[in-house]
């Protein structure tokens, strides 16, 4: 499986899109970004392709929009994560929706433990 690297103007659209506050740390994921509110991923980068967790209901709501699609590696896609459609990357209010709804989502999770070094 070859993993994908975002260009530069794939970093600065997902960072453009990641909520500002003092919870939300971005962080690098096997050469690409994740976004984490209380340890847990709620965003991430994979290649050019940005990816929200959402619960069900919602992942099959946005999965009803064009373009929208798996996020990760086709043949093993990440459970959970939707990627947002492509012509969403740049800041706009659809993508803020879901990455606002992504947000509530996984920080209503319990914290995630820091691994023991």
């Amino acid at each position: 499986m070859e993993i994908p690297k975002p260009t530069e103007q794939d970093k600065a659209a997902f960072r453009a899109l990641v909520p500002d506050r003092p919870d939300v740390v971005i962080k690098p994921m096997f050469g690409n970004l994740g976004a984490y509110v209380n340890g847990n991923m709620f965003m991430g980068l994979f290649g050019a392709s940005i990816g929200v967790k959402l619960p069900g209901a919602d992942q099959e709501r946005l999965l009803a929009e064009d373009g929208a699609g798996p996020f990760g590696p086709p043949e093993r896609p990440m459970g959970g994560y939707v990627a947002l459609p492509h012509d969403w990357a740049k800041p706009s209010t659809q993508a803020a929706q879901w990455v606002d709804t992504s947000l509530a989502f996984v920080s209503a999770q319990p914290p995630k433990a820091p691994k023991k070094r």
